[in-house]
């Protein structure tokens, strides 16, 4: 059996090149599920030039807008790709997730952080509770939020990614105008309980 990352045949028309290309970055992306940098990029697409990369992730992006559906490959500020349903479709399809990105511990923990930020990780463990270190390792690790070290505490905040994947402003003082009314849409929501 051939294998799948198998280059194109010489003999292969430069269109035919350029589709194969872009399907594969497509599907690396896909494959994914999250963002990926220039580096590792490259490496599935058998090339050294992250030019060339980000030429062919501009032009994948721009099939998707000409399309107009509900995907979009973007771009994130630290020169990382991502292939990602619209934000304004989420709603109407999120019950069909089959795994969500977080369990309720760490998105919790993530909600807080991303209200409060920028947030000593003291204070945030405090109330939280000791468990929220494995929460904060796990939110780090998928670049969701950063550490920094200010003298002897952690400040936690959330990051571009953060805000690129849910759908959120970069400005800080806007996300949490925007975290109010997604909370306040969610309580609006929830069926009453009676006790």
């Amino acid at each position: 059996m051939e294998q799948a990352t198998q280059r194109m045949p010489e003999a292969a028309s430069v269109e035919d090149k350029q589709k194969h290309r872009l399907a594969l970055l497509e599907a690396a992306l896909y494959v994914a599920g999250r963002p990926l940098d220039l580096k590792t990029l490259c490496s599935i697409m058998h090339t050294r030039s992250p030019a060339k990369v980000k030429n062919l992730a501009k032009l994948l992006s721009d099939e998707y807008k000409a399309r107009g559906m509900a995907l979009e490959v973007l771009e994130l500020s630290d020169e990382k790709y991502v292939l990602q349903l619209k934000a304004e479709y989420t709603p109407y399809v999120k019950k069909l997730s089959i795994r969500p990105l977080l369990s309720a511990g760490p998105l919790k923990t993530l909600a807080y952080i991303a209200f409060r930020q920028p947030i000593s990780q003291a204070h945030m463990i405090a109330v939280r509770g000791s468990h929220a270190y494995g929460h904060v390792k796990q939110l780090e690790e998928m670049g969701l939020i950063i550490k920094e070290r200010v003298r002897r505490s952690s400040l936690i905040k959330t990051t571009e990614f953060f805000a690129d994947y849910f759908g959120f402003s970069h400005d800080t003082r806007l996300m949490k105008r925007q975290l109010k009314d997604v909370f306040k849409d969610s309580e609006e929501t929830e069926p009453e309980t009676t006790e």
